[in-house]
């Protein structure tokens, strides 16, 4: 076995609307690259990451260095590493930055030590790693950033992750306003107690999301990508939500909704042509604005954490 490796770890969309805490998918096109290097010294090592140097490089603190460590004690290893991050996914912008470097060190530490373990007992591991950027536990990105494609969190307590094949056409159109918003912040917006008719209202939805993926049934994805709890709490924090939701819908895409805790605002379109012509209807939006933004057109990734 080699003792260094390479990866690449996508970037991901969760909550999906109606799935707090439950639903997310990878997205292909943007993702951290890592270098992983075994080392002699017992201990993780972090170097500073370019253009991220606020980023905690003590392992204890650093997302990776968290995960990983949880993998090793599970082993009862004390195997060191050597851990180089690119990050491509700004931290703080709702599409899976904390996940994707989490997620990435586990999978390129586990091929270094012989695969002791599959896919998706890392997930429990990379989600280990949310831990220290938000204080929860939770794995809708933790869980398609490893796996790939769509996933449902069955459960927690044991994990029980499920993998969705979604439909061919399904294309997905991401804005990423650059501001940050911290994970942890946004959870302590949303309420403790949920009304039981806006409940049944979601239950209904997250089902016929499901059956909607499942069947290839793109009208009834729209009409299930509806989110009746979390995102009237959080819209408050992300510019022009409501106009850019607007102007998504009326360029043809089946649902818009905040991606993880925001700012970025996510869309799904049957096909590549509807996708780019909701990618301008944001563009047009934003441009009304003084933020800088960046707008991503991409299938859903079948593929989680790649070996380059």
């Amino acid at each position: 076995m080699s003792d260094s490796i390479k990866v690449f770890a996508p970037g991901s969309v969760s909550n999906v609307g109606c799935g707090f805490d439950i639903l997310g998918f990878a997205i292909d096109g943007i993702g951290d690259e890592m270098i992983l290097s075994e080392n002699d010294l017992n201990k993780i090592s972090i170097k500073p990451i370019e253009g991220y140097e606020n980023l905690p490089t003590e392992a204890s603190k650093n997302v990776a260095g968290v995960a990983i460590q949880a993998m090793l004690d599970d082993l009862g290893s004390n195997q060191g590493f050597d851990i180089e991050i690119h990050k491509n996914i700004k931290p703080g912008s709702g599409i899976g930055s904390s996940s994707a470097s989490a997620a990435g060190a586990v999978v390129a530490a586990n091929e270094l030590l012989g695969k002791p373990y599959s896919r998706e007992q890392l997930v429990d591991f990379a989600m280990q790693g949310e831990v220290a950027a938000s204080g929860d536990a939770h794995a809708d990105n933790a869980a398609p950033t490893v796996l790939g494609g769509f996933c449902i969190v069955r459960a927690y307590d044991p994990l029980d992750v499920i993998q969705i094949e979604s439909p061919k056409d399904l294309w997905c159109v991401v804005i990423h306003p650059q501001i940050e918003i911290k994970t942890k912040e946004a959870r302590e917006l949303l309420s403790a107690q949920v009304d039981l008719k806006k409940a049944i209202r979601q239950w209904g939805n997250v089902a016929g999301l499901i059956s909607g993926l499942h069947q290839s049934d793109y009208n009834l994805i729209g009409r299930s990508l509806e989110d009746h709890i979390v995102e009237k709490q959080r819209k408050i924090l992300i510019p022009e939500f409501d106009n850019l939701k607007q102007a998504v819908l009326e360029a043809g895409a089946l649902g818009c909704s905040i991606s993880g805790s925001g700012p970025s605002v996510f869309a799904l379109a049957n096909g590549r042509e509807t996708a780019d012509v909701i990618a301008a209807a944001m563009d047009t939006v934003f441009k009304r604005t003084d933020l800088d933004y960046k707008i991503y057109v991409s299938k859903v990734s079948d593929g989680g954490v790649k070996i380059l």
